[in-house]
């Protein structure tokens, strides 16, 4: 398994400076035992990837093929992963990871029944490898959302940090334990070894006791939440600049690892055994790199840790085209765990600083999918390139085009993540006639304001930017227009597909939009507030017939929406 980190509801403090450490999640019951268990967990997953990763070298030693199992582990991601995040915001997150845990444990016994009869092919691999993505794909997104029900708001960041450390704590013992296994006792072995790593993660989320979610009026089916998730994804531009730096980044440093098992095997002359202690390497480097991150980061902010991450990707690429002695390759592959942690931590952790609670799970879902997509369009990129011109020019040319493109995106700042995410609750109830029936809509909602022509443009200029917190929160179209008689009269409008999407959008609106709209008030000289109406699409049953009873949301009312 996988595990994964949540975003902070708001700032947090950092690990280096917290009073309690950053190991004070671990004081946590629950949080410690799940984090061991998704230790064991990654460390049967990291030998189950290194033995299929080194048997597709047996199975045939084309480039392509290779790389078709490295893209067939994060396709399903690249697909599945909103989806996923979907499932994450709406199910039973202990349920749901218990089912994916019993999939994943169903995919590892077939490799090991395969393996152990000898009928393992190319075919077979790159399938169960595609089924066990799927999985990953399922689990990323639920994993992820859950570290904020086992600590304290408070420890989120510590718990984010510990995270990452538990994964490399896994990849610097599973790779190599993998190699290891797999020489001297074979696949089947090898592969049972994953197996009864399932065996303590289902353990441990039988023993956890989670709360049962509250029953909600207002709660999201899956069509809608998916929607809801795309349109935030849609409409968010600072989660557009982290995608982009993120996409571009890992595109072109996946080079060396769709590559890694023939360069242990081609260039470098090593067995799997040697393989194993090459990805066992990138696991202490990554240790070390999570370790020392917090002195670097008070160094440098978050987009010259990317440009650093990427620099040091690129050197190591080099170095490895180069066919260093295997001992500078086991060097060049720490320095390589450091940078990877470095990007992975910094493009993740901004992410979630960015994200608010109710679309956590979809955004990050989003996130994933392209850092998924980048890897599996990388991965069988370069190894069709590697294929035509070799390994060893492939790796230079992916090392120098990934450092070129580094320098020049470090204009592309990333967002700080200083924004208050924290629901705000200001707005007022919509004043209605009568109760309106969640699945009532599309809805319309006109905010009435009054603003002198002086203002005008620096009005304008402050809606726009309130134009981006509507169509994230729910509206799927926005305008604002002016009275043709008076011309101080502007109305904004926006459209929400129901009356239920527009309450979750009173819940959904956070101390930063609020102080958006506080900026945007200032402007309005009426003698109250603006006036807001909510306009209701009447039923097809009435129209062409006399009015009806007035509808629930016939009334007006003052307010934020």
């Amino acid at each position: 398994m996988t595990a994964g980190t949540a975003p902070p509801q708001a700032p947090l403090p950092d690990p280096a400076t917290s009073p309690a450490g950053g190991f004070g999640p671990l004081r946590e019951k629950a949080f410690l035992i799940l984090w061991v268990a998704t230790i064991l967990g990654n460390v049967g997953s990291f030998v189950r990837d290194t033995a299929s990763a080194w048997l597709v070298t047996d199975l045939s030693g084309e480039p392509a093929a290779v790389a078709l199992v490295q893209a067939a582990a994060t396709l399903p991601i690249f697909l599945l992963a909103i989806p996923a995040g979907v499932l994450s915001d709406i199910l039973d997150r202990r349920k749901l990871l218990i089912c994916i845990q019993l999939l994943l444990a169903g995919v590892s016994i077939t490799l090991m029944l395969l393996a152990h009869a000898g009928a393992l092919t190319v075919s077979s691999l790159v399938a169960l490898t595609f089924l066990g993505g799927v999985g990953t794909a399922l689990m990323g997104p639920v994993w992820q959302s859950i570290v904020p029900e086992l600590v304290p708001r408070g420890e989120l960041k510590n718990a984010v940090a510990l995270n990452s450390l538990g994964i490399n704590i896994a990849r610097s013992i599973g790779p190599a334990a993998g190699g290891l296994v797999l020489a001297a006792a074979g696949a089947a072995v090898t592969y049972g070894m994953d197996v009864a790593s399932y065996v303590f993660v289902i353990g441990a989320l039988l023993w956890w006791k989670r709360p049962k979610d509250e029953a909600d009026a207002l709660s999201e089916q899956f069509f809608g939440a998916f929607r809801a998730g795309l349109r935030y994804a849609r409409a968010s531009r600072t989660l557009h600049v982290v995608l982009f730096r993120a996409f571009v980044f890992f595109v072109f440093s996946s080079a060396v690892w769709a590559l890694l098992p023939l360069v242990a095997r081609n260039i470098l002359g090593g067995g799997p055994s040697f393989y194993g202690v090459l990805l066992g390497a990138v696991g202490v480097g990554a240790i070390g790199g999570a370790l020392v991150l917090p002195k670097i980061r008070a160094r440098l902010d978050a987009d010259g840790l990317v440009l650093l991450a990427a620099a040091v990707a690129s050197a190591v690429m080099a170095c490895l085209a180069l066919a260093p002695p295997q001992w500078l390759a086991i060097v060049a592959l720490l320095f390589l765990g450091a940078a990877w942690i470095v990007a992975l931590t910094t493009l993740n952790g901004t992410a979630q600083s960015i994200l608010p609670n109710w679309v956590r799970g979809r955004a990050l879902a989003v996130y994933l999918t392209v850092f998924n997509g980048a890897m599996t369009v990388g991965s069988l990129g370069w190894g069709l390139v590697a294929q035509e011109v070799g390994i060893a020019p492939t790796l230079l040319i992916g090392a120098s085009v990934l450092l070129l493109v580094s320098l020049v995106l470090h204009r592309i700042k990333l967002p700080t993540g200083e924004a208050d995410l924290v629901p705000s609750s200001h707005w007022p109830e919509p004043l209605t006639a009568s109760e309106v029936p969640n699945d009532r809509g599309p809805v319309l909602v006109l905010i009435e304001y009054r603003v002198a022509e002086a203002d005008r443009q620096h009005f304008l200029a402050a809606i726009r930017r309130l134009s981006g917190e509507r169509r994230r929160d729910g509206a799927y179209g926005w305008g604002i227009t002016e009275d043709a008689g008076d011309p101080e009269r502007l109305v904004e409008w926006f459209m929400v597909e129901s009356w239920a999407e527009h309450l979750r959008q009173h819940r959904r609106v956070t101390h930063e939009d609020a102080d958006i709209q506080a900026n945007l008030q200032k402007y309005h000289i009426g003698p109250a507030d603006p006036v807001v109406r909510h306009f209701l699409t009447i039923p097809a049953s009435f129209r062409g017939h006399p009015s009806p009873s007035p509808t629930p949301a016939d009334a007006g009312g003052t307010g934020a929406a």
